[in-house]
């Protein structure tokens, strides 16, 4: 999700693009008011990925967003007070063919599911409920429901309870996740879980960052579980009393520059040139590190040996040779 002011639509055009470069499929903006609305066309226009306008409580800003360009909307149609208000949103979201995400947050759940349940997973799923029967009394079924607190479990026992009462999608995250590193672990434990268990449609890394590091930690989730191929996989040996080089700021350097990498390969960091290429034999390149000089291999076959300072150089030209 973008942090920049909607309203400056250049500023905002330039953080998606830089969010799509790094390998978001989808991204969402705040709208909150007419100065947002008026922004989204030029964006629209621009954006070289779908753009989904992020409304609360406003009608007419749900409906000027759908009328500028917007792919999606995410929009709870039970903070709208006026029911007629409601069917002017659904009949601008068929006219223009607009899915409507319907975000419920263990924070702000309706009292009296929270006096009635508690801050619990049946609260969460009755309020999201609640919501889609307002559009399906309308006559729409376009809808994706998300379901997320900042609390792990919490997150994960919502979303399993809603896929077993409904199919309609779901979109995942841990709201309030934290900093980089917490916040994507949090957000790893959860969306990663789901997603292990079939649970899930479009997913969100929440972090207190960058936007940017947001998606470096949601394509790093969907490597880990199997369901993204492009771009590298590094592995890398724990390490242990046989190493004989400072591998982990090696494999540091080496994961920093695999961020510009997009071939789908699996890279190799090992810190004992003993059996380093044998237990990295999957891997379709990788380097094992000694006393003063490495090792460079290929699908376990060792091509050449380098002094310990070239061997990021040579990885990457190695890399660089691979189709």
């Amino acid at each position: 999700m973008c942090n920049t002011d909607t309203g400056d639509w250049e500023a905002t055009l330039e953080q998606t693009r830089a969010l799509a470069e790094r390998g978001a499929d989808i991204v969402r903006v705040s709208v909150y008011d007419q100065r947002c609305v008026k922004a989204l066309r030029p964006l629209v226009d621009q954006s070289p990925v779908p753009i989904v306008a992020d409304i609360h409580f406003d009608a007419n800003l749900a409906i000027g967003a759908m009328e500028n360009g917007v792919h999606k909307l995410r929009l709870n149609p039970g903070n709208i007070e006026n029911k007629a208000d409601v069917a002017r949103v659904v009949a601008c979201a068929k006219a223009h063919h607009i899915p409507i995400r319907i975000g419920v947050n263990a924070g702000s759940l309706p009292k009296d599911l929270l006096d009635r349940f508690g801050r619990s997973p049946r609260a969460m799923v009755d309020a999201g409920l609640r919501h889609v029967r307002l559009l399906e009394r309308e006559g729409f079924e376009d809808i994706v429901v998300s379901l997320k607190a900042s609390d792990v479990p919490l997150t994960v026992a919502a979303c399993r309870l809603f896929a077993k009462q409904t199919d309609y999608p779901q979109h995942l995250g841990v709201t309030e996740a934290g900093t980089t590193h917490m916040g994507t672990l949090k957000s790893a434990a959860g969306i990663g879980g789901l997603l292990a268990l079939g649970i899930g449609d479009t997913l969100r890394v929440t972090l207190t960052a960058d936007p940017v590091e947001e998606i470096y930690a949601a394509r790093d989730i969907l490597k880990a579980i199997g369901l993204r191929k492009e771009g590298p996989d590094l592995v890398a040996c724990p390490t242990c009393g046989r190493t004989k080089i400072d591998l982990i700021p090696l494999a540091q350097a080496v994961e920093e520059r695999l961020k510009t990498v997009t071939k789908p390969i699996t890279v190799a960091v090992m810190g004992c040139p003993v059996n380093g290429p044998g237990e990295a034999s999957a891997a379709d390149v990788g380097i094992a590190g000694g006393n003063g000089k490495g090792l460079l291999f290929r699908h376990g076959k060792v091509i050449k040996q380098v002094p310990q300072e070239a061997l990021l150089d040579e990885l990457m030209a190695l890399i660089e040779e691979l189709p």
